[in-house]
Order: C-alpha cells, then structure tokens, then sequence
C-alpha cells in the first residue's frame, strides 16, 4: 500500500493518509479535518475556483436532480473547510448543483486538507476521470497538471491511468489550429479525426483536410488512408543500391525491420563503418519504436 500511495504524488498521497488530519495555517492550525462522511449546508460550501470544467449540461442536472430526489446523493462530494462554517468544493460541483435543484439543504461530504496547488489537481485529476468530458477539456487538463501543478508526463500518465503515447495525443491537440479545435469541441470531428490531422505539419494543409472532412463525411479510417497517402513520401529506393547491399546485411534489415513495425536502413561505409537509421512518421509512431527499444 505504501507504493501506491507515493505513487500518487506529493498532493494526493497527503490527502489520502490516514483516517484524521489536521489544518495547518495561521486561523486553523490543530483543527481536525475529517476522512469519513459529514452533512454540510450546501449554503456553506463555495465553489472550487480552479473547476476546470466550464460547463454543465442542464437536461442532465436536471435528471441527476430527479434521482437524488428520488434515491439521494450516492457519493460524498469533496471539500476543504476554509473557516468557521465555510468550505470549499474540491471536486462534485454537478452533485452539489443538482442536490440544490432537488431541493436538499445538506449534502454529504468528505472533509479534506488540501492547498491551492493540491485543490488544483485533485479537481483535475477527479474530472479527468468523467466520461462526459470532451477531447480538449482533457487536453486542457493535461496542460495545466503538467504546467501549473509540476507534474512529469510519466508520472500524470500513473496518476490518470493512461499511457504516456495517449497523454501525450492529448495535448498535442491543442496545438491544432483553433478552426481544428472548435470542430472537436462541438463534435463535429472526433478524437481519431483529429489525431490524424496532428500528423500533418502544414497548417494550411490540415485545415484543407478539415474541410474534406466536413464536405464529404469522411470516416476516422478514410481520412487516416486521406492523410497517409498525403505524407508518402517519394523516394526513389535505388534497386542497385539494395543489390550491392551485403546478404548478411539485408537479412539483418528485414528482422529489424520486422521486430520494429518501422522501416529500416542500413548504411555501409569504407573499412566497415556504417550507420543504422529508423524511420518514423509521427511523434505516435516514435513513442511506440521507444518502447519497442527500452523494453
């Protein structure tokens, strides 16, 4: 169990040992906070200035308002007690906006020690998880774990339980063309869309291939076929040159070649010097020959 807490980070692991803590602070120091369940006042519960979700389905507040009306709140909202009856939200702002639309005056809540940069990461950790959020809110959420809370890739990609190749696919989308971006915002395109217009280097044309898309409702599948036959590259492989390619030689590039997934070239130079190179097309395609390597 001690792994996996540390394992967690800084700010997570503080919060999640032990069944009591304490505030520390000039106003609250030796104040217990606790880990089980209590009923605070919705009233006295402010929202998390650092929600990183900017909006909030109201068909579907409206629904969960109805099941809490009819079988109440399953599971405690998350909050840090900042004075005297005062609490902040650290994650379950859609709970506590549809208890209120359900009428309920108290809600159950986890009471937790957690500082601004901690508050921070717990709400975008936890709203990482939720299966409503679009691409770039995640992507959104990724850039600012890594910038704002110092996190490593390798280590956010343990936290959120994604691999590193898929955190990174993320926030390379926010380096697309805005044009790009509004159309996955509204889902207009998909995620598979965009990761293949990220392949391609040239924004004028990424936003001509974003318009194929539209015009012609082309597939995920379509366009990666659209995108692969636009990035071939045309390169002349010299039959003489393979030939004079020693057998040893061409048997070792076909293995490579094989056991990589990726296009090999073996270079011969004089007195029996020479070089190795690995070809790849994507920054996907890098990430995936890097493990092949390390493994």
């Amino acid at each position: 169990m001690q792994g996996k807490k540390k394992a967690l980070g800084r700010g997570l692991s503080a919060l999640l040992e032990g069944s009591i803590s304490e505030i520390q602070g000039p106003e609250y120091t030796s104040l217990p906070v606790q880990h089980v369940v209590s009923s605070i006042l919705l009233d006295h519960i402010e929202t998390n200035p650092f929600q990183p979700r900017s909006a909030f389905d109201e068909k579907e507040l409206s629904e969960l308002a109805v099941s809490i009306q009819e079988q109440g709140i399953i599971q405690p909202v998350t909050v840090r007690k900042t004075g005297p009856e005062k609490f902040q939200l650290i994650s379950g702002e859609r709970r506590c906006r549809a208890a209120k639309l359900a009428g309920l005056a108290e809600i159950p809540a986890f009471i937790r020690l957690a500082n601004d940069e901690q508050m921070l990461e717990m709400a975008l950790v936890e709203n990482i998880q939720r299966q409503d959020l679009n691409p770039l809110e995640i992507a959104m959420s990724f850039h600012r774990l890594i910038e704002e809370c110092r996190i490593r890739q390798d280590d956010l990609s343990q936290k959120v339980g994604k691999d590193r190749s898929t955190v990174s696919n993320y926030i390379r989308l926010l380096k697309l063309p805005i044009e790009i971006q509004v159309a996955l915002r509204d889902g207009i395109i998909s995620m598979g869309h965009a990761r293949a217009l990220i392949t391609i280097e040239d924004e004028k044309q990424q936003l001509q291939v974003l318009q194929r898309i539209l015009e012609k409702k082309l597939s995920v599948r379509q366009v990666e076929d659209h995108v692969r036959n636009l990035l071939r590259p045309s390169k002349p492989a010299p039959a003489k040159a393979q030939a004079e390619l020693p057998y040893h030689y061409q048997k070792a590039k076909t293995s490579l070649s094989s056991r990589l997934g990726s296009e090999i070239d073996i270079n011969i130079k004089r007195k029996g010097k020479g070089s190795i190179v690995i070809n790849f097309n994507s920054e996907e395609e890098f990430d995936k020959l890097l493990s092949k390597l390390e493994s």
